[in-house]
């Protein structure tokens, strides 16, 4: 499925459910938000979004635990769960990401392309492991756009199946 297919029915399920969604990114720097206010009428549905690349932003404006990040580490299940968890004050839906771009920074626990996706509909989080297919090119800017897309496909594939 094309972006554009996916954010036209992101939009259209969010819009018809009068719902409002909200980002937290850190490895993806607002691609996420950036690709959903690409769609007309965006205004309609987003709420609020953040980049909270460094840890001191994901406590202070996620409200992220110190010891969250101290025993899981930024780039955990755990953290990208609190980021949604804590975007429910602001809005109905949410996707947060956590990952490691590279090229440096990856280990054999934690390569490089991997994100921790967190959707969310108001009291159900849904926490995704992914690996990028797009690793092995060592581009960030290609790593990204490749996170930043299944992001939203597993936003959509989560929310339609929660709402129906």
């Amino acid at each position: 499925m094309k972006k554009q297919e996916i954010l036209k029915e992101i939009k259209d399920i969010l819009l018809k459910n009068n719902l409002t969604i909200s980002t937290a990114e850190s490895c993806t720097g607002g691609l996420i938000s950036s690709y959903l206010t690409d769609i007309d009428g965006a205004s309609k549905f987003i709420f609020q979004n953040f980049v909270t690349y460094s840890n001191e932003a994901k406590m202070k404006f996620l409200g992220v635990l110190a010891s969250t990040l101290e025993k899981y580490g930024a780039v955990s299940e755990q953290t990208a769960y609190e980021m949604s968890l804590r975007l429910s004050k602001y809005s109905d839906c949410s996707i947060a990401t956590t990952g490691i771009l590279g090229p440096t920074g990856g280990s054999i626990e934690k390569p490089i392309g991997l994100v921790y996706i967190s959707v969310r509909y108001k009291d159900t989080i849904k926490v995704i492991k992914y690996i990028s297919k797009k690793a092995d090119t060592n581009l960030r800017y290609k790593i990204k756009k490749d996170i930043a897309k299944q992001a939203l496909k597993e936003f959509l594939e989560f929310i339609k199946n929660t709402l129906n």
